[in-house]
């Protein structure tokens, strides 16, 4: 087989459509009222080649000289000759054989797309060519070089998505075709977590949501955190994914043992049991080794390291799945910040981009400042939260874990845990009250 020489070949013309373009300038040039429609839905750089940029560039800086009702052919002529553009563009000639065919009111939307996917093409081959040059520079490290890459994917990927423009009435009949389904079928909105009183105030877990968890240490962030994505796993068959940045995996593994099987933990970990409590061990062993759940226990993982696994398991597994993070403290970012607030900052920031690129509910653990202590009433608020301020803000949930027996040893009652719903961005806040049982280190209703 002969081999193909590509050393002198080059491409001629990056991907474009000309009569595309063509047609939704015509468009515009004999229907301006469309153009903010237009603006919305196409960048000037979407445009391949030069005089069609300078018409559209134009145009839309007429709108914001005049009114659309008084934009026509004869100002937008006039304003390109003024502006040294008109002989650039080929002129008045090429405006003439621009608006010389009919073109069809809807198909303006065809036309726009067809635009859109050539410049997404575009690029897609300059992104091509950085990743080579990034591959080149070991000025920089490894996890900055994927970093980037995955946030170049991510923004090419919603542009993607973002081209499409959805009128009032369409995303109205989702929305009621949704509500069908749930009446019908007798579904929540999100994700049960099995606990009744939390699943009544959040409607379930909902996907691309950033959940906080946020206790003192020894509250039960980690307990209630695993006890949720068990409960989830198991009623909905879906992938959990656990990033412990303090436990080891053997660890956890015996915190779902003992929650399983019901076995006091200290007697799991020690060996020392009877032949019923080895029985019931072996048997969890077997309901634990059946769920689909995936555990890393890299102390150092980064946002890359983070994302390429989700990447790995979701497509592998093509379904949804809910993600554990213990805890956010612990982390730090692939790129070298100063300040910690800053560096929380643009860790909570980038975990809410991934899960809104996974559409996936993320619970990410966190500590509590000091300041809860000096206060008498002990109970937690959003402004306890450490490095509050992103956190707060990056955060569709906050849940905040607040234990009586945990100031007061001498409590003889049942041990309650108050689980407060600080912040809850589309919907009602409230608190949800649970029993820990400490022996088994998980939650239950009351």
């Amino acid at each position: 087989m002969k081999k193909q020489n590509f050393k002198n070949s080059k491409i001629v013309e990056l991907p474009n459509n000309f009569l595309a373009e063509q047609a939704v300038l015509n468009i515009l040039l004999t229907n301006p009222n469309l153009i903010k429609t237009v603006n919305s839905l196409i960048n000037i750089e979407s445009f391949y080649f030069e005089p069609h940029r300078l018409i559209y560039l134009t145009i839309l800086e007429l709108t914001e000289e005049l009114s659309v009702e008084k934009i026509n052919l004869t100002n937008i002529i006039t304003s390109l000759q003024d502006k040294s553009r008109l002989k650039k563009i080929g002129g008045i000639e090429r405006i003439i054989s621009t608006i010389s065919t009919f073109e069809n009111f809807s198909d303006l939307e065809t036309y726009i797309q067809l635009i859109n996917e050539k410049y997404l093409r575009r690029l897609i081959i300059e992104f091509g060519k950085q990743v080579i040059i990034l591959g080149y520079t070991t000025s920089l490290t490894l996890d900055n070089i994927l970093e980037e890459i995955e946030k170049t994917l991510f923004l090419l990927n919603q542009q993607n998505k973002g081209q499409k423009i959805y009128s009032i009435a369409e995303i109205v009949n989702d929305v009621f075709s949704e509500l069908k389904n749930k009446i019908k079928d007798n579904k929540e909105i999100g994700l049960l977590t099995s606990f009744k009183d939390l699943d009544s105030i959040l409607q379930g877990i909902q996907k691309s949501d950033l959940i906080i968890v946020a206790g003192r240490p020894s509250m039960g962030k980690t307990a209630f955190s695993l006890t949720i994505g068990k409960n989830i796993v198991k009623n909905y068959e879906i992938p959990l994914i656990i990033f412990s940045l303090e436990m080891s995996r053997q660890q956890i593994i015996y915190r779902f043992l003992a929650s399983t099987s019901k076995i006091n933990a200290n007697r799991l970990k020690s060996g020392k049991m009877t032949l019923t409590e080895w029985k019931k061990v072996s048997e969890s062993m077997k309901i634990i080794s059946d769920l689909p759940i995936f555990i890393d226990d890299n102390p150092n993982i980064s946002l890359t390291d983070i994302r390429t696994r989700l990447r790995k398991i979701l497509t592998k597994k093509n379904q949804g799945g809910v993600v554990i993070i213990d805890y956010l403290q612990l982390m730090k970012s692939n790129i070298k910040i100063d300040n910690r607030v800053q560096e929380i900052s643009y860790i909570t920031r980038d975990l809410k981009i991934i899960a809104k690129e996974f559409e996936i509910p993320i619970i990410l653990l966190s500590q509590l400042s000091r300041n809860v202590e000096a206060r008498i009433n002990k109970r937690p608020m959003l402004s306890d939260l450490r490095e509050s301020g992103s956190i707060e803000q990056d955060a569709d949930v906050v849940i905040m874990i607040y234990r009586d027996d945990y100031y007061n040893e001498n409590q003889t009652t049942s041990p309650t845990t108050e689980f407060i719903v600080a912040k809850h961005r589309n919907g009602p806040v409230g608190t949800a009250r649970l029993v820990f049982n400490s022996k088994t280190t998980d939650f239950d209703n009351l």
